[in-house]
Parts: structure tokens; C-alpha cells; sequence
């Protein structure tokens, strides 16, 4: 159908050029008015390329529109051919998961996986220059899971090139006692960080940043303060997403401030993290 509408838009063109040069011809031979057949045979001219342009116009929009809709509407058309009701079912709730996906791109913020987020998190620390203000929940796991390992082993490198690292653990007044939570705090204390604590207690409860549960985890790292990376609040299909927009940036760094307003200093006290204030209280 193509070709021959391709075909009859050519011949067109075609009948057109003869049409004109025909009328030319007679005005030059019949009626002999050499002035009216030059004229009529260049409008002529001028006539069939416009034509012809605006028809090739015509048809490269047709098809772009065509592959437009085609687009749009390839997933509808794909799941009205499913007939099981189950596996229907299924295909709604992939669509509503690949929706929030798309809406989280349109944000400026990239999803990833567990393992990709880790590796995302390290090549981002191995590139700061200097200040990475990091945000945490206080689990034994850094001394353990290989993914955390790896990450903090990019912090260790960023500390020495000079790059600034604050850390507030997230934590509870009681996990304080815990020997594992200890060895975690001491290490990165020993470490060189800039460490404190923030108690789940006394962290703001509603802070408004799109898209994210701040009344049950805190975990975000920004860096250099032109990127981010957050640890979602919920589990799912992706593990956390990172950013540049610097209107979402600007977001987290308001985040931190407060929290960073709730955070206590800590000191070494016979080889146990303890909080700065209590220290000073003991010592007056």
C-alpha cells in the first residue's frame, strides 16, 4: 500500500509538470505570447516542487505519528491479548511497577539494585573532592556484608585524598550497649570520620522530600553536595536510587541539616563510643 501510494504521489508530480509545460507550450505556439508561456511555465514549475514538498511533508508526519501511536499504545495492545485472568492479572502489576519506575526517572533519579547501588555509592565517593555527609542506620552489618565492606573501603580512600566524611548513625539509646555496635562505632572513629549520633526518637517526623517514607529510615549519602544516594524506605524490586538534580539534592541537604541538628558529638571513653555531652557532664 506504501509503494503505491508512493507511486501515485510521483505521477502526480508528473501530471502536474505536463499540465503546466502543456499550457506553456500553447500559450507560446497558439496564441503566441512568448512573455504569458514563460510565466505560466515557471509558476508551473514553482507549483509541482511545492506540491511535492508538501506532500512529502505530509507523509513523513503521517508516519511519524503512526510510529508514535504504535508506541503508545504496543503495551495496551499486548495485554488485551491476554487472555488468563491470572496472568492478566500479573501484567497490570508489572505495568504498575514500570510506572513508578518512569515516574522516578522523570524526577531525575536512577533506581538501582542492591549490588548496583553499592557499586554506584563507591564509584561516587572514590570521585568526591571534599565534604561526603553521610546518613545511616546503626546495624553490625558493616563489618560483615562484602557490599558495605567494599563501599567503606572507597570511604577509606576519600579520606585519604583529604575528602571530609561526617557520618550521623541513626540508633537508639539502647543499641549503645550493644559489643557489635561498638566494634562498628570504634572502627570508624579509629577510622578518622567525623562521627555522631542521631536517636530515632528525636529525629524530625515529617520532612517534606517526594517519594520517600522519612518516619522509617534514614539513609542517604550526598556527595560534594551535587549528588545523591538514597536507600529506599521500603522493600521492593530496587534497593535505592541516586540523583544529580540539584532541586532533589537541595532536598536532602535540608533533610540532613535537621538531622544533623538532632545528632550528638561522641567521644572515646575506655575503648567504648560514648556521647561527647556525658563525658563533659562526668568531668565538671
Amino acid at each position: 500500500m506504501e509503494i503505491m501510494n508512493k507511486k501515485l504521489q510521483d505521477m502526480a508530480v508528473f501530471i502536474e509538470f505536463i499540465a503546466g509545460s502543456g499550457l506553456a507550450i500553447f500559450f507560446h505556439i497558439v496564441l503566441h505570447n512568448e512573455q504569458a508561456a514563460y510565466l505560466i511555465f515557471g509558476i508551473g514549475i514553482l507549483l509541482s516542487l511545492v506540491t511535492y514538498l508538501v506532500r512529502e511533508d505530509i507523509e513523513k508526519t503521517k508516519t511519524r505519528l503512526i510510529d508514535q501511536y504504535h508506541q503508545v499504545h504496543e503495551i495496551p495492545f499486548a495485554l488485551a491479548q491476554i487472555t488468563d485472568p491470572e496472568c492478566q492479572l500479573k501484567g497490570q502489576e508489572l505495568i504498575a511497577s514500570t510506572r513508578k519506575t518512569i515516574t522516578l526517572l522523570q524526577q531525575g533519579y536512577i533506581p538501582l539494585e542492591e549490588m548496583e547501588f553499592y557499586l554506584e555509592a563507591a564509584r561516587l565517593s572514590d570521585q568526591a573532592t571534599r565534604h561526603i555527609k553521610a546518613v545511616d542506620p546503626l546495624t553490625p552489618g558493616w563489618l560483615s556484608r562484602g557490599a558495605l565492606l567494599n563501599f567503606y573501603q572507597s570511604n577509606l580512600r576519600a579520606l585519604d585524598r583529604g575528602v571530609r566524611i561526617t557520618r550521623i548513625f541513626v540508633t537508639s539509646r539502647d543499641d549503645l550497649a550493644d559489643p557489635e555496635v561498638q566494634k562498628v562505632l570504634l572502627a570508624q572513629y579509629r577510622d578518622d570520620i567525623d562521627l555522631r549520633l542521631a536517636f530515632r526518637d528525636e529525629l524530625p517526623m515529617a520532612v517534606d522530600i517526594s517519594g520517600r517514607d522519612t518516619n522509617s529510615s534514614f539513609d542517604f549519602a550526598i556527595i560534594d553536595d551535587r549528588a545523591v544516594t538514597d536507600v529506599f524506605a521500603q522493600p521492593g524490586k530496587y534497593y535505592g536510587r541516586k540523583t544529580g538534580q540539584q532541586a532533589e539534592v537541595a532536598k536532602y541537604l535540608h533533610l540532613y541539616s535537621l538531622i544533623e541538628h538532632s545528632a550528638h558529638a561522641v567521644a572515646l571513653e575506655n575503648d567504648r563510643i560514648v556521647l561527647a555531652a556525658e563525658v563533659l557532664a562526668l568531668a565538671s
